[in-house]
């Protein structure tokens, strides 16, 4: 891999790290840029999974500090996904991902109209709900999120905060750091997953996860001090440009294309 390669994927990762932790879908941007350079298509997404944990890690420590992290209340959720994650990632080379993008890209969509049609419950949360612990249907929605993280990843953070939000009463800031947390407990197992079947190139993912690390930094940061509303619009934004690119709007690819040439 050339230098400048590695300088693109840092750079994408960048972008990744920041929009996965305010919102979701970054991974398109990593995972256009690895196509673009060459690799296989399992081999992106099992490298991809290096720049998740990273950034994971990263924004759930900063979210930990400043005191945004209910683990406690969250709990059923973080083991009800990292259990379906592990059941995802094993069948990952025998479904049809695409079909499964575009169903959830269906789901985010709807997601978008509760934000507009009612975004009180976005920002407040619902502290009655919340209070409660887990119900069943709840353990099961993370379970089948987990699955879909497990396999596929690109727009996990989106389900997560849905779940959460919707689900679990918590409002957008504290869901969104126990959404990162969730992410940084199942992603290391299922990384595993793809190691074991020699679908991970280090050489990409080392750039990317070192970029996805800073931006997840700026991003956590970022949600801290400006709150939900940010967020809010964050996730607004990102669900338009994931929904252009799935059904073929738009095309990352194409719009990187240029440095295939270089």
């Amino acid at each position: 891999m050339l230098i400048w390669q590695a300088f693109a994927l840092f750079l994408g990762g960048i972008f990744a790290g920041f929009v996965n932790t305010l919102a979701g879908g970054g991974s398109i941007v990593s995972l256009s840029l690895m196509l673009l350079f060459g690799l296989d298509a399992n081999v992106a997404n099992g490298t991809n999974r290096l720049a998740i944990i990273f950034q994971s890690l990263t924004s759930s420590e900063t979210f930990r500090v400043n005191k945004i992290l209910d683990l406690k209340r969250g709990k059923a959720a973080v083991w009800s996904a990292l259990i379906g994650s592990l059941a995802g990632a094993w069948v990952a080379v025998d479904l049809n991902k695409e079909i499964i993008e575009k169903i959830i890209t269906i789901v985010m969509m709807l997601m978008l109209v509760f934000i507009f049609y009612n975004p009180s419950r976005w920002l407040k949360g619902d502290p009655e709900r919340n209070s409660k612990p887990a119900n069943l249907f709840e353990i099961f929605l993370f379970l089948v999120i987990g699955f879909y993280g497990g396999f596929v990843q690109v727009g996990i953070g989106y389900l997560l905060l849905a779940g959460l939000v919707l689900q679990a009463g918590y409002d957008l800031v504290k869901a969104n750091a126990l959404k990162v947390f969730i992410t940084f407990v199942y992603s290391p197992f299922a990384f595993a997953i793809f190691v074991w079947h020699h679908q991970v190139s280090w050489i990409h993912g080392i750039p990317l996860a070192i970029g996805a690390s800073l931006g997840a930094f700026i991003a956590s940061k970022l949600a801290v001090r400006k709150g939900a509303g940010f967020i809010r619009w964050a996730i607004v934004v990102m669900i338009i440009i994931t929904a252009l690119q799935t059904f073929n709007v738009i095309d990352l690819a194409t719009m990187f294309s240029f440095l295939k040439s270089k």
